[in-house]
């Protein structure tokens, strides 16, 4: 029997297709019977972590659920069969959201569902996608979407970790082409102990919070963290231990994907080029790209412009001696042979492009107090990334409120008085585009930036803060550069930080064969790389930190892995430069402003009585309202005897405090008597009669046209009243039923029955005394 490539393409796919069934079948088989496909993790501190998979959601390519404790999320993985025609990349998705009904909770929208994702859920899913993106075959170009369902969650585990590893299951178990299985751990510090997977109160003692994610042979694949000024000695020997713990969760994947795994998909291999049309592009472009980016004197702009020119001279020669071939192919093939020029150079010449050695930083200038009006300012240059950043000091009532699942995760943080906003504008880079709505990516370089700042600060600052971070100019790493300029316009602000805090980027480029991170034939780490050499490089480590410890770090990588020797002598030159880095920021500032500015908010703690509250408070707020908009003084209560007085200047703060010594001085009311004459001031005429006073600070009442004269009057104008005039009523009590005073002047026209009192010139002797 003949059989056509078509028949027998078609054939394959259907014995691809049932073997995936059988699998799937005996998957489902064991699930029925009660046995589902799972392993338990066992790490050195005594906790377990149990990854499972075969019960839930059968239909995805690979599902994984993955619980520790009572948190318990549930993974799926689904690719699509084909790529699309002409994609050039890896389109991977991945969906991480934090359900209120996982924990026991109604969101509190008006809505009352779950609605976009929020600022920590955008995190975790980066966290998420830059573990497991590198271990992707750089042919497979499928649509690949990883969602993160929250099953179950409790107040004690996080679940970032429990989806990575469950991401892990989910694809080494599919027959999704992936090099994996990776694990991932998070890693605490305790009085120098290293805490492995913390629980949530253990994290709020603990020095560091670092996300090691590492694949076999103990090669770390991602790091994410913060610490509160960590040494490096304890830092390096946190990471060595999240990478051997990682590796007793990749183990037992591996036993299970051994067992359970289905068979992977083959990759669609990549059009071949025509050795000649590829060999036609290198011989045309390697010098004149050599001599362009060996000439130091070109900057991001002019040496872009020169790559394009190139680019676009090789494309039209070549298509024109190869006019069958497509021109974005060529083009493909171009860029290829740029990277490929680009990384050789650096191990040739022991030079980069702009030509400074592997440890050298750029030029770097720092300016502080930029403008007058503004409470902290500051303007941080290295070499074309140019940074403005600016502070600004609110009320604690500033302080932005956490939702309670955000709360919740977050480690019971309610309120966030420090905030880092970092922007991101297209001419920053050159180029046209929208200013629309925040992007994930300025979302997590600000949240990189500000976890960087926040151990600086204190615990106990009065204000809110404000820190915003607009990039100008970028040229590579524009977060780190946030952190130097955002670090001197606090200290610029006059905010009390323990000390001078600074950033930067390492870069690395590696040769290795057939996949084989872990022996690296030659490397060079990079100190403060460029834009070009982290689109072109292999990693992009930031570090932060003050002089004497770390703050934050963050690697993310474009290999499969990289070994901690590595990884050491990174963070080794990045230590050696952040030093650098703060010897030039002490030129423009060194500590803290100790002087006051002008623009400088001022606040102040109020001590009142228990029985004085409601009179400082005033009926319904009343008080507190015309404080604030007389003066922009707000009053906050910090407990049952105490008030915290925020004032936008000392002005402000003298004006509000006569408003609060008025109303918290108790003024005498004087007693009336029935029946007795007192001289009334008129304070308005109205229709129905006149409102007058009898004593400064009563409240106005009517004398009604009835009552002021014996005659029948239509308006108190017939009489000749006018306003500040002075009246002489006689007092009846007050009505019983709406407990206004009752005046009367008419009663007093008759034959004189006794000798007027004036209770305004008692009232104003009284308060002279």
């Amino acid at each position: 029997m003949i059989f056509t490539r078509k028949a027998l393409k078609l054939l394959n796919h259907r014995l691809k297709c049932s073997g995936a069934r059988l699998i799937n079948r005996r998957c489902l088989q064991s699930a029925t019977n009660g046995e589902v496909p799972s392993v338990e993790v066992s790490f050195s501190n005594g906790r377990n972590m149990t990854i499972s998979s075969g019960k839930l959601a059968r239909f995805a390519n690979g599902t994984a659920v993955c619980q520790m404790g009572d948190t318990a999320v549930m993974v799926t993985a689904v690719a699509k069969a084909k790529a699309t025609p002409g994609q050039n990349f890896m389109p991977l998705v991945v969906d991480y959201r934090l359900k209120n009904a996982a924990s026991g909770r109604i969101p509190m929208n008006f809505m009352r569902r779950e609605l976009g994702p929020s600022e920590k859920e955008i995190l975790s899913a980066r966290l998420i996608d830059r573990s497991l993106r590198p271990l992707f075959a750089k042919e497979y170009r499928n649509e690949t979407q990883l969602v993160c369902n929250m099953l179950a969650m409790d107040a004690v585990h996080s679940p970032d970790v429990l989806a990575i590893n469950a991401a892990s299951m989910a694809l080494s178990l599919s027959d999704i082409p992936w090099n994996g299985p990776i694990g991932a751990v998070r890693v605490g510090l305790n009085d120098g102990e290293v805490l492995i997977n913390p629980t949530r109160r253990e994290l709020q003692s603990s020095q560091l919070d670092l996300v090691v994610s590492a694949t076999k042979h103990n090669l770390v694949v991602m790091l994410e963290g913060k610490g509160n000024v960590v040494l490096m000695q304890d830092l390096l020997k946190a990471i060595k231990q999240g990478t051997r713990e990682a590796q007793l969760i990749i183990h037992e994947i591996e036993r299970l994907q051994k067992a359970y795994g289905r068979h992977k998909r083959e990759v669609d291999a990549l059009p071949e080029s025509n050795p000649e049309l590829v060999q036609a592009v290198k011989s045309m472009c390697e010098m004149r790209l050599r001599e362009i980016f060996q000439d130091a004197q070109h900057d991001k702009i002019s040496r872009d412009t020169a790559v394009n020119e190139v680019r676009s001279n090789v494309i039209d020669k070549v298509w024109s001696s190869y006019p069958d071939t497509d021109p974005a192919a060529i083009g493909e093939e171009f860029n290829k042979a740029c990277r490929d020029i680009f990384r050789e150079l650096i191990f040739e010449s022991n030079r980069r492009c702009d030509g400074r050695d592997y440890d050298s930083l750029r030029n770097i200038s720092c300016q502080v107090d930029m403008y007058k009006p503004l409470h902290g300012s500051a303007l941080f240059q290295r070499g074309q990334t140019q940074v403005f950043c600016t502070v600004s000091l609110d009320s604690p009532e500033s302080a932005m409120k956490l939702d309670t699942l955000a709360a919740l995760d977050s480690g019971g943080l309610k309120a966030k008085n420090f905030m880092l906003h970092y922007e991101f504008p297209p001419y920053a880079t050159g180029e046209v585009g929208r200013i629309g709505p925040l992007g994930r990516r300025e979302l997590g370089h600000g949240a990189l930036a500000e976890r960087s700042l926040l151990p600086t600060l204190p615990h106990d600052y009065p204000f809110t803060v404000r820190l915003t971070s607009e990039v100008l100019e970028s040229n590579g790493s524009s977060s780190m550069a946030s952190v130097c300029g955002g670090s001197l316009a606090l200290m610029d602000a006059g905010v009390p930080v323990t000390a001078p805090a600074a950033g930067v980027a390492i870069g690395l480029v590696t040769k290795y064969e057939n996949n084989d991170t872990k022996h690296l034939q030659d490397y060079r780490i990079l100190t403060d790389i460029l834009g070009i050499e982290d689109y072109m490089g292999d990693m992009d480590m930031k570090v932060a930190g003050t002089r004497k410890g770390f703050t934050a770090i963050q690697a993310d990588l474009k290999i499969p892995g990289i070994p901690l020797k590595v990884v050491m002598e990174s963070l080794q030159k990045a230590t050696d430069a952040k030093s650098k880095i703060l010897d030039i920021m002490g030129e423009s500032i060194k500590e803290p402003r100790k002087y006051r500015k002008d623009c400088w908010p001022v606040s102040e703690s109020l001590a009142v009585e228990p029985h004085q509250r409601a009179q400082l408070i005033g009926p319904s707020g009343l008080h507190m309202k015309r404080i604030y908009l007389e003066t922009g003084t707000t009053l906050t209560p910090a407990d049952d005897s105490t008030f915290t007085v925020f004032a936008p200047s000392q002005a402000a703060l003298d004006e509000a405090k006569e408003l609060i010594d008025g109303y918290m001085h108790k003024e005498r009311v004087p007693d009336l008597e029935f029946g007795g004459i007192y001289t009334a001031k008129i304070t308005e005429l109205r229709d129905t009669g006149v409102m007058v006073t009898l004593y400064p600070s009563m409240p106005p009442a009517l004398l009604h046209n009835s009552q002021l004269d014996q005659r029948k009057i239509a308006h108190p104008s017939a009489l000749g009243l006018e306003v500040d005039q002075e009246i002489q009523v006689k007092y009846f009590g007050r009505d019983p039923v709406s407990g206004f005073m009752r005046l009367s002047r008419k009663v007093l026209q008759g034959p004189a029955v006794g000798i007027a009192r004036s209770l305004n010139k008692a009232a104003a002797s009284e308060n002279s005394s």
